[in-house]
C-alpha cells in the first residue's frame, strides 16, 4: 500500500523541524490579524454546499488510529508527544464537533486490520484510496491532494514563470526533466510533455542531487513529498514553478480518512467538522504551521 501511494519515507526526522521555520519566497502569506481567513483552504469543499450538522446519536468520543513516522503528518516531536498535520487535524475534528478524542499510534500496515477489529474509529495516516481493493471501507471527503509539481533553481524557474504564474508547456521543449521511474509523474510527462527529454531516477534524493548539480533542469514530482525539503537550507536553491497537476486519473483523487463501513454518522459527522475546520481558518493555520511551502 505505500508504494500504491507514493507514501515515500525518506524523509528525515529533523525535517519535520526545519518546516517550522516561515522562510522562503513561495511560503504562504500569514493571515494578519482582523482578516478572514480563506474559506476554501481545502480545495474539494470550494464547491460544495454548506452541510448542516448532523445528529451525532449516541457517539461522544472518536478514537482515531494512525502512524508515528512520517513526518511532519504524524511523528514524535522533541517533547516525546504525538504530534504532526494529521494528529493536529484529527484534534481540531473532535473539537468542532465537541467529541473526546484519543490519538493511538500503530505500525502503518496494521491500521485497517485494527480499524477492522474495533481498536479505533477512524485511521487519519494519509490514506489514499485507489492503490488496492478498500470496499470494505468509507471514507471522508479528501482533505488534501497530493499533486504533481515541477521543482526548479530559482534562476531557471524565473526564466521559465515568475512566481504565481503559470507555466507555458512549450516553455519546457528540449528542457530535461528528473522524474521517478516507474511513477504516475513518468506517465503524465510521457503524455502531455513528450518534446522534452525525460532522465528517470530511483528515489527523491537522487532527483534532488541531480536538480542541485544542474544535471537536469526541472523535476516533476510529488508535490507532498518535495515540499519540506524546499523549506531547508538545502533545498532553498529551487522553487515549484508553475501550478500544481492534480489530474485523478494519474495522481489520485486525495487522501481521506478511512472508517468502517457502517460508519455512516461518523463520516458525516467527520465531513461536517472537516469544512467547519477550513470554514474557520483552522486548516489553513495547520498548512502554515507544517507546510510553509504550500503544494497544492
Amino acid at each position: 500500500m505505500k508504494s500504491g501511494m507514493w507514501h515515500w519515507r525518506i524523509l528525515a526526522a529533523a525535517l519535520a523541524f526545519a518546516l517550522l521555520a516561515l522562510s522562503g519566497s513561495d511560503a504562504f502569506a500569514q493571515t494578519s490579524a482582523g482578516d478572514k481567513p480563506p474559506r476554501d483552504t481545502i480545495p474539494f469543499f470550494a464547491a460544495m454546499r454548506k452541510p448542516d450538522r448532523p445528529d451525532l446519536g449516541t457517539l461522544r468520543a472518536i478514537r482515531f488510529l494512525t502512524d508515528d513516522d512520517y513526518p511532519p503528518f504524524h511523528f514524535y516531536g522533541a517533547d516525546g508527544q504525538l504530534t504532526g498535520f494529521n494528529v493536529d487535524l484529527a484534534r481540531a475534528i473532535c473539537r468542532e464537533l465537541s467529541l473526546a478524542c484519543t490519538i493511538q499510534p500503530r505500525r502503518w500496515d496494521s491500521l485497517l486490520n485494527a480499524l477492522s477489529e474495533d481498536q479505533g474509529d477512524a485511521v487519519i495516516a494519509s490514506f489514499k484510496p485507489g492503490a488496492k481493493d478498500l470496499s470494505a471501507y468509507s471514507f471522508s471527503i479528501p482533505y488534501y491532494r497530493t499533486p504533481a509539481r515541477f521543482v526548479a533553481l530559482r534562476k531557471t524557474a524565473d526564466e521559465l514563470a515568475p512566481p504565481g504564474q503559470a507555466l507555458e508547456a512549450n516553455r519546457l521543449e528540449g528542457r530535461t526533466i528528473g522524474v521517478l521511474n516507474g511513477s504516475a509523474h513518468a506517465a503524465y510527462l510521457a503524455d502531455f510533455f513528450g518534446k522534452s527529454a525525460h532522465r528517470l531516477v530511483s528515489d527523491l534524493a537522487e532527483a534532488q542531487a541531480l536538480l542541485t548539480k544542474g544535471a537536469v533542469d526541472l523535476l516533476f514530482v510529488d508535490g507532498v513529498s518535495i515540499a519540506p525539503w524546499l523549506n531547508s537550507g538545502e533545498g532553498n536553491c529551487c522553487r515549484f514553478v508553475g501550478g500544481p497537476f492534480n489530474e485523478a486519473r494519474y495522481f489520485g483523487d486525495g487522501v481521506m480518512i478511512a472508517m468502517r463501513k457502517d460508519a455512516g454518522v461518523l463520516r458525516r459527522a467527520v465531513d461536517y467538522a472537516l469544512y467547519r475546520v477550513s470554514e474557520s481558518g483552522q486548516y489553513h493555520a495547520l498548512m502554515l504551521k507544517y507546510f510553509p511551502v504550500r503544494f497544492q
